[in-house]
């Protein structure tokens, strides 16, 4: 028996504290036959939900569509307010392979979706990691930077050109970030201090995109380098 692929799908709306909004949006995700929806988790500090459902990449991708249209009808982020960088009402949406599916696949299905987003919602839309149509828009914090509210000023400048839609600025729903990933382990830590200075400097020791390895003293010891240099 030939197994069906599957990929997960882990949109995140720019709406935490409302919870008839995150309703609406999960509605038109559980509707759609052949999706299971997994997870919904809300934060009203970040005033973000981060949802969780899973299929074969057709249904999935029909799901995530359907929920990135309502969040354009539902939120506008001329009022918006978080904790969490953010730039649009859908700020992101990756597609994550799970079964029987590779992620240049998942790719592939993110681009299909992200040119219905395009056209059919006019919104702005950027393609991150696996399906980055060009090296420096892999990373989504490269992708985010200067937020909704530099968003205006960001798509006056070409090299920022949206890979789908329209590059006007949407006041209203902001921009999208859609692409392909492998799997992802995010987490917050409570730390005993209201020291600005220490938070980041644990955030540059244990994050991704990090501060540059250094030996001896994390702020003066000589740059570590690869054979590469």
């Amino acid at each position: 028996m030939q197994r069906k692929p599957l990929i997960e799908c882990v949109p995140n709306f720019s709406e935490g504290r409302n919870p008839d909004v995150i309703r609406q949006i999960t509605d038109v995700i559980a509707a759609v036959e052949g999706v299971r929806l997994l997870d919904v988790d809300p934060g009203k500090a970040t005033n973000r939900t981060v949802v969780t459902f899973v299929g074969e990449p057709g249904p999935v991708v029909e799901a995530a569509f359907q929920a990135i249209k309502k969040a354009a009808e539902l939120i506008d982020m001329r009022q918006h307010k978080g904790e969490h960088p953010r730039m649009g009402a859908t700020d992101v949406c990756p597609l994550v392979p799970v079964a029987d599916i590779t992620l240049e696949e998942a790719a592939e299905w993110a681009h299909r979706l992200a040119e219905r987003v395009g056209k059919e919602l006019q919104l702005g839309v950027f393609m991150y990691e696996a399906a980055a149509t060009r090296p420096e828009r892999r990373n989504l914090a490269e992708i985010r930077s200067g937020e909704y509210e530099g968003l205006a000023k960001k798509l006056e400048n070409p090299d920022w050109k949206p890979d789908y839609g329209p590059a006007a600025f949407n006041a209203k729903s902001g921009a999208t970030v859609i692409g392909a990933r492998d799997f992802l382990v995010a987490y917050n830590v409570n730390l005993n201090t209201t020291s600005v200075r220490r938070a980041n400097s644990v955030a540059f020791d244990v994050r991704e995109q990090a501060r540059i390895l250094r030996e001896g003293d994390p702020i003066t010891g000589p740059v570590v380098k690869d054979e590469n240099g």
